[in-house]
């Protein structure tokens, strides 16, 4: 069976394990049931996922022109401390910015490859820590806006790293972490403006089973542009990464826009 379309981040749905779709223009895939058969992907071409017109990816499923003009790629979704819709001060569009930045966010610790720190919206959730390919989280502070979020992950950076190591999350390499007392230890390193929030906060671990036939020893990432057409068994799904028998993984995130054809 063939499927065509343009690659955008794979839907989930906590379970257990965790399960996965990959949504083309004829159709869907659930992931977990094509897990341990041989799949081709052929790179055929791109479109942005803003102005949909075939122009080269740039970052983010966007082209040049449009990741430098779009609401949804400004600063403030990398970096939340810059968000300023509390402020009505406008960064590219107001009304996104107020819509996505003026809502309930969540601060959280996860445990993907070591203990890192994040900040999702709370509609999101589970589903950021899902992408990032967690093995458990807990959320640390839940907050009216994103700005407010951003300050508190930019303090507690000083403590936790804000990055995952892709390889060792695909390899499975995580150290098992009491995310509740690490927690715990966070309160007194907050500031005044934030600590009501955190002990108003309900804290419960959620634990993420990915669907994962055989985690790889080692990981090579596949670029499209320099393997325009490759065949793996795939053996498993983690974060926003297909991870293949020959220890070849495809993260779909990094290539949204890309059009390709998947035959199974």
């Amino acid at each position: 069976m063939t499927y065509e379309g343009v690659l955008k981040k794979m839907p989930t749905e906590l379970g257990e394990p965790i399960q996965y779709y990959l949504v083309l223009e004829n159709g869907f895939i659930n992931l977990n049931q094509i897990l341990n058969k041989e799949i081709q992907i052929q790179h055929t071409g791109f479109e942005c996922l803003s102005c949909h017109q075939a122009k080269k990816i740039f970052r983010q499923g966007f082209c040049y022109d449009c990741f430098y003009k779009s609401a949804e790629v400004g600063d403030w979704i990398m970096k939340p401390e810059l968000s300023t819709a509390h402020l009505g001060i406008e960064d590219r569009d107001l009304a996104y910015e107020k819509a996505v930045q003026l809502q309930p966010h969540i601060v959280y610790l996860a445990s993907s490859s070591e203990i890192k720190v994040g900040v999702t919206r709370k509609t999101q959730v589970p589903t950021r820590w899902i992408d990032q390919g967690a093995s458990a989280a807990i959320p640390i502070v839940e907050v009216p806006n994103r700005y407010l979020a951003g300050i508190t992950e930019v303090a507690l950076k000083n403590y936790f790293t804000d990055k995952t190591s892709w390889q060792k999350m695909l390899k499975n390499e995580v150290t098992a972490f009491d995310l509740l007392a690490e927690r715990q230890k966070i309160y007194e390193v907050l500031t005044s403006e934030i600590k009501p929030y955190f002990e108003s906060t309900v804290a419960i671990p959620t634990v993420l089973n990915y669907p994962v036939l055989a985690f790889p020893k080692k990981v090579s990432s596949l670029n499209l542009e320099k393997t325009p057409l490759f065949t793996g068994k795939l053996m498993g799904v983690k974060g926003q990464y297909l991870i293949f028998e020959d220890g070849t993984v495809f993260n779909i995130r990094s290539n949204e826009g890309y059009k390709i054809r998947l035959s199974i």
